[in-house]
């Protein structure tokens, strides 16, 4: 009784709307099951492509309850962002980001209303600008040269290098510094709850795919965990906040202290609570630190397993200090977006390609299947570094083709900060050190599985063997 139910629910709901096409629904799950079967069960940007071969750009598929737009293609991202991008600006609020942002309380889940226009002008105007990401060149510098001597030090007592580690904590010590000024005593507490987090949130939850179910909601386990550790992050941060001196904050020029000069001055639109303040840096954290540290970690594996383009790349930054890194990122952010899943949510009913996407229609573009899509791109599957040289393709939104950090009015706010820490760290690991893999492992065996979060990062982490270029050598002596 209960399928019939849902079956006859299912077709009914919108009798009059042309869907777009998608596969085969069971009843309760809708298309769970297609990921569930999946030879990528764990990677569903991948399952998500793997579809869009079958049923096209536009697909719908039902997640449990929630009925979502699948989009693959450049075409369909320009509809999406450009095209109709008032109509599909806002994200959709799920219960767990619900919990994480504090009720939609930051930037990145916040839905499009004037509170985030405002945290977004803030972003824009007063923490991610040109001018800022240039004041904080000196604390980038210094913490890639903390890099440098730390993989030195490793080399020389033989050591195999956990280059992923390190790079991890490079970038959090950058973003540390640059947000509240220094680093902190509790950032391997704070790292080991934003992991909690990054686990739990990606995926397919329960409360996420039956959100009106309350049922779900008081099984859910993943909800509480998310509630626990949301609340330990807010919490160290806060307790940050409340260390800070207040004379000392305005006189200081890190993120925290511009946040909390804004919040004195009392000149926005809103009251900017603790509490706002906190969800921005987490914000911060999760966009600036994760994204640009797994970026540069697939960037070294793709160079690792491509000695030809490891060399090529070495020998322009080596020659110039300026050359192939920049390329070489370009590349990794095609093959590898950080979040390959963009999520938006329809505001109004409106059309895409003569397929009726309504109101309050969850909409999720694929910037990892359309980055691969051999209508763009040659040899798609390939790292092919050389492929963005006297091109014009870039990554600021208008070629959707190539979309990273996405495009429209919700792209990246802190695109130029975390590319500012991906090019001087890519380029003085290439330029000081020689790369290997481990003793035995042969190029075409490397292993680049990847895990599934919200970023996609390493399955396993990035070990190899480092030896100093001649230069360094020559230099430190």
């Amino acid at each position: 009784m209960l399928c019939k139910f849902y079956i006859s629910h299912l077709y009914t709901k919108h009798p009059a709307l042309r869907l777009p096409p998608g596969p085969p629904e069971l009843p309760l799950i809708g298309s769970l099951h297609h990921f569930l079967l999946s030879r990528f069960r764990d990677l569903p940007h991948r399952t998500m492509h793997e579809l869009s071969t079958a049923y096209g750009p536009l697909m719908l598929l039902r997640l449990g309850t929630v009925p979502t737009v699948v989009v693959s293609s450049g075409e369909m991202a320009m509809e999406i962002t450009k095209i109709h991008d008032l109509s599909f600006c806002s994200k959709p609020l799920s219960p767990t980001t619900d919990i994480i942002s504090c009720g939609g309380r930051d930037i990145a889940f916040s839905p499009y209303n004037e509170h985030w226009r405002e945290l977004r002008k803030i972003c824009m105007l007063n923490l991610l600008n040109q001018r800022r990401v240039l004041d904080f060149r000196h604390v980038r510098e210094d913490e890639v040269a903390r890099l440098i001597h730390a993989v030195t030090n490793e080399w020389s007592n033989g050591q195999l290098i956990n280059l992923s580690e390190k790079i991890f904590c490079m970038v959090n010590d950058i973003v540390l510094r640059t947000t509240i000024g220094r680093r902190s005593k509790h950032r391997d507490e704070f790292l080991h709850e934003l992991e909690g987090v990054m686990r739990l949130i990606c995926g397919f939850n329960l409360v996420d795919l039956y959100p009106s179910s309350k049922l779900i909601h008081w099984l859910s386990t993943s909800a509480r965990d998310i509630g626990k550790c949301q609340s330990r992050i807010y919490h160290i941060i806060e307790s940050i906040i409340h260390e800070r001196d207040t004379t000392l904050a305005v006189a200081q020029d890190d993120l925290l202290s511009v946040l909390l000069k804004l919040q004195k001055d009392g000149e926005l639109q809103f009251t900017l609570t603790n509490e706002i303040i906190s969800a921005v840096i987490f914000d911060i954290f999760t966009g600036g630190s994760d994204t640009a540290a797994t970026t540069l970690e697939w960037a070294v594996s793709e160079l690792v397993k491509n000695p030809r383009a490891l060399h090529k790349a070495q020998s322009e930054v080596r020659e110039t200090f300026n050359g192939q890194r920049r390329l070489v990122i370009k590349e990794t952010l095609r093959l590898h977006p950080p979040a390959p899943l963009v999520p938006r949510e329809c505001r109004e009913k409106c059309q895409i390609m003569g397929y009726d996407v309504p109101k309050g229609m969850a909409v999720v573009i694929n910037i990892w299947a359309i980055g691969r899509d051999s209508k763009y791109w040659d040899a798609a599957e390939e790292f092919r570094p050389e492929r963005f040289y006297n091109s014009s393709i870039d990554f600021k939104g208008t070629d959707f083709e190539y979309i990273p950090f996405g495009a429209g009015r919700r792209i990246c706010p802190g695109m130029t900060y975390g590319n500012s820490i991906m090019e001087l760290a890519l380029a003085s690991l290439l330029y000081y050190f020689d790369w290997e893999l481990p003793a035995g492992v042969k190029t075409e065996d490397f292993n680049m599985t990847e895990d599934f979060g919200l970023t996609v990062k390493r399955k396993s982490k990035l070990l190899l063997h480092a030896k100093p270029h001649y230069n360094f050598e020559h230099n430190a002596n």
